[in-house]
């Protein structure tokens, strides 16, 4: 029984410090150079939508060399999501992004 506590306990200290999806998602749209207040609309519904793979498909683009994301253009950025040869990457974040930006 004690041991059944101890074990309950670490791993309910251990879910209670990790980082939500979402705020990994939030974080990566906002070092990217999302406005915090779009990122926090964006995130949850980008982590619902897209697959893990998809997920990191998606954060390598926002690594790539060059411009900041944050100072790109919108063709540009429509560029690198089209490189990544993945419409429904591009169509969810194409949809997710204009409907957070409208939402305001």
């Amino acid at each position: 029984m004690k041991r059944l506590a101890i074990l309950t306990l670490a791993l309910l200290a251990s879910a209670c410090s990790t980082i939500s999806p979402e705020a990994k998602v939030r974080q990566k749209l906002v070092d990217a150079g999302v406005r915090p207040e779009l990122a926090d609309c964006m995130a949850g519904k980008l982590v619902r939508k897209l697959s893990d793979d998809e997920l990191h498909e998606l954060a390598r683009v926002a690594k790539l060399p060059g411009q900041h994301p944050g100072h790109m253009s919108f063709d540009e950025l429509g560029e690198r999501l089209r490189a990544l040869n993945d419409p429904h990457i591009v169509s969810v974040v194409t949809r997710v992004g204009l409907g957070c930006a409208i939402a305001g």
